[in-house]
């Protein structure tokens, strides 16, 4: 019989842990009194990447069951998770309203519902505020919390790489409700804070675990050999981090600062792809340990300028997507950026890969977990939301995989129907119930 979060805590009290080490242990799946009976965990992470894709070498030759996916050189990153992929065109994002593209690409992609009436002016098109619902991840959320099997120490969680210190539509794609947006954490050391606690009291982040390392090895006596296992990972691995973090604090590398000839362009900093994978190994780790299930993983914004000088791209980001398309030095510039995008979703995948899943006799976390990567918007140049880019990493909702399948002409509600379902959730609509009517996309 698995412990709830709050008898589990008190269960570790027990044990003799100090609060501080509970964050530690707090998650781990065996202590239970039968680990048999442990329910297989389901996760999602979404994961965002801006300004739209490269449409001729983003969707696959072929589509249908009856086609093995082949990717093009622009996924190559990817060719690993080929058999745990999910490829979806012919979805769009139908949510109209005020607010421009970018504004309603971003902010209505996970909610799928209109934003708010406002002040904030974007392009040519009407003024507009926040988005008018919960988002998926939100929603998903508040369906593991409300349960005792699911529910985990913090809910969700929502990770930030080089996300602009502003608070706009264009930054934001959760929202806890009606005018609730959720900023994403884009600094590692904040992140590394909320999920440990206590680094900024320690000079230099001197290590917590030197501080419970006692409390950890006791207790690794009492509990089974895969939670010693876990254990001892998920403590080695958060020493690193924080010495990763401690170094790059010291020579100020994780700073992002703007430019002087306008504070409204970001420059993002060479550091981004060290603040990228320090990000996903934390989110990885908060899941291994189950701390959460829900996370997202934002990288910059919608309209983002950041110049990716790490890919030998001086150019804004924005700039190059609309540039058109017989522009090939543009095009090649935002092939790499991609490229470098779907590189980092393959390091993701590779880390939930090759962690085995905590209580599970075989199979790895990412068995168990659903990735999905979008963008606001279908293409950069023409600021359509038709065929957004959705591709899909790993087993969370069952879907059949290794195949990309085109829809033609179907919502984006409908999809977050199908992930809801996918990981037990019910739900008849989410956001605008209008566009459920085909209910969720055929994906077994």
């Amino acid at each position: 019989m698995s412990l709830n979060p709050v008898f589990r805590r008190q269960f570790l009290r027990d044990l003799g842990l100090s609060a501080s080490a509970l964050p530690f242990v707090a998650g781990l799946p065996g202590l239970r009194a039968d680990e048999s009976a442990a329910p297989k965990a389901k996760r999602l992470v979404i994961m965002f990447s801006p300004n739209g894709t490269l449409p001729g070498e983003f969707w696959p030759k072929d589509f249908g069951d009856d086609r093995p996916l082949e990717l093009g050189p622009m996924l190559a990153p990817l060719e690993p998770f080929k058999k745990q992929m999910l490829i979806l065109k012919g979805v769009h994002n139908r949510v109209g309203g005020d607010g421009d593209q970018h504004m309603r690409g971003i902010s209505c992609l996970l909610t799928a519902c209109e934003l708010n009436p406002g002040n904030i002016q974007g392009g040519s098109h009407n003024p507009a505020g926040w988005a008018r619902g919960i988002s998926i991840d939100q929603e998903i959320k508040n369906f593991f919390q409300s349960r005792k099997s699911t529910s985990t120490r913090f809910g969700s969680l929502e990770f930030g790489v080089a996300v602009p210190n502003r608070a706009d539509p264009w930054t934001r794609m959760s929202y806890a409700g009606n005018n609730k947006p959720i900023a994403p954490v884009d600094d590692p050391v904040q992140m590394f804070e909320r999920i440990y606690g206590g680094v900024q009291e320690r000079e230099n982040l001197a290590s917590v675990l030197d501080h419970i390392m006692d409390d950890l090895k006791g207790v690794s006596k009492k509990i089974s050999s895969e939670d010693r296992r876990l254990l001892s990972e998920h403590m080695q691995l958060v020493r690193e981090l924080e010495l990763e973090l401690a170094s790059a604090k010291q020579n100020d590398e994780l700073a992002h600062p703007q430019p002087e000839i306008d504070p409204d362009i970001e420059i993002v900093n060479d550091n981004t792809p060290q603040v990228s994978r320090m990000q996903i190994d934390m989110l990885v780790n908060a899941m291994a340990n189950d701390m959460t299930r829900v996370a997202t993983l934002q990288f910059m914004r919608s309209v983002g300028q950041a110049r990716m000088r790490w890919l030998g791209i001086e150019d804004g980001h924005h700039t190059l997507s609309h540039k058109p398309d017989k522009d090939k030095v543009a095009a090649e510039k935002l092939w790499k950026i991609n490229h470098w995008f779907a590189g980092e979703l393959a390091y993701l995948a590779k880390r939930l890969a090759e962690t085995p899943e905590p209580g599970s006799k075989g199979g790895s976390m990412l068995d168990n977990t659903q990735i999905v990567w979008l963008n606001e918007l279908g293409k950069g140049n023409n600021h359509t939301l038709q065929n957004i880019p959705f591709l899909l990493i790993g087993g969370g909702c069952g879907f059949k995989t290794g195949r990309a399948i085109d829809f033609k002409d179907r919502t984006h509600n409908s999809l977050w129907l199908s992930i809801a379902h996918g990981l037990g959730h019910g739900i008849k609509t989410f956001g605008k119930a209008e566009f459920c009517q085909h209910g969720p996309l055929s994906l077994g």
